[in-house]
């Protein structure tokens, strides 16, 4: 068993979206390849409804999935194709754009909105599959909890739990840890997957070094097939990412992603056209 080293530490930039919407780009764009198959990481967190309430009007996306995991607030969202909803306290939201879709996310004013939204790339062979939304409310995401933390099972399995979405296009693991002070934990991974990272609360060691990672940070953690976390005298939340890479040439232009510039702009050619949907 060999212990993951931290790389590739960032703790992103602010950014404004949508129609005005304040977050943190922890990665993105310029950082392609390297967290492959994850392409983009955004946080938002506010309690000012003027940082978030103009929200993301209706905007197109093909190739990528989405995944909008709400920690505090309330955001509804609706498509061109009839699907809509509302993502809550605790909620998930998996979209797999796939050939297309445009959609609209609207934060409603809350108290505090405070969540992320990754952007997991999809294979060459489902670039152009038909879209799907996976709604994953609270209620039905699992929990491990005992002494020492509490993870909730986004996606993929942990201690022999497995959450009731399967992510099919891209295996993911997505946790969300809950660490206790002066505690250790470990996870084993596999050698050949991606894992990062982001805290959300607190402080710990995420390796065998004495560095301590804190709120706000994000990093990848590098060769070997074990995780090791362990706090001093403060808790840590953190999430934790996990995939395969796809290894596999990524030609990304705004909220579309594929293989080649010739795609990029067939698929701008046909929103010009009024045929992306078609």
């Amino acid at each position: 068993m060999k212990t993951r080293t931290v790389t590739k530490m960032t703790q992103g930039q602010p950014a404004v979206d949508g129609a005005g919407v304040h977050l943190i780009r922890v990665f993105g764009h310029t950082q392609v390849p390297s967290y492959d198959p994850f392409l983009l990481l955004d946080v938002f967190d506010s309690t000012d409804k003027e940082t978030y309430i103009k929200g993301f009007p209706f905007h197109p996306h093909r190739g990528i999935q989405t995944v909008t995991y709400l920690i505090e607030g309330n955001i509804e969202h609706k498509d061109t194709l009839g699907n809509g909803g509302m993502i809550s306290d605790g909620d998930c939201q998996w979209m797999v754009a796939g050939k297309g879709i445009v959609h609209q996310e609207m934060p409603l004013e809350s108290k505090r909105i405070y969540g992320c939204q990754l952007w997991i790339n999809l294979p060459r062979d489902n670039k152009m599959m038909r879209p799907a939304y996976q709604d994953i409310p609270s209620s039905t995401i699992p929990e491990v909890e005992d002494a020492d933390c509490r993870v909730r099972i986004i996606a993929g399995t942990y201690r022999d739990v497995t959450s009731p979405f399967n992510s099919q296009e891209v295996p993911t693991r997505y946790l969300d840890v809950s660490l206790k002070s002066d505690r250790a934990w470990t996870l084993d991974v596999d050698l050949s997957h991606t894992a990062v990272v982001y805290i959300l609360e607190g402080e710990a060691q995420f390796d065998q070094t004495n560095t301590r990672y804190t709120y706000k940070e994000a990093f990848k953690l590098e060769s070997g097939d074990t995780i090791q976390v362990n706090t001093g005298e403060e808790p840590v939340r953190f999430l934790l990412f996990e995939a395969k890479p796809l290894g596999e040439p990524v030609a990304w232009g705004g909220p579309i992603v594929m293989n080649s510039r010739d795609e990029l702009h067939q698929a701008f050619r046909e929103l010009e056209e009024g045929t992306f949907l078609s």
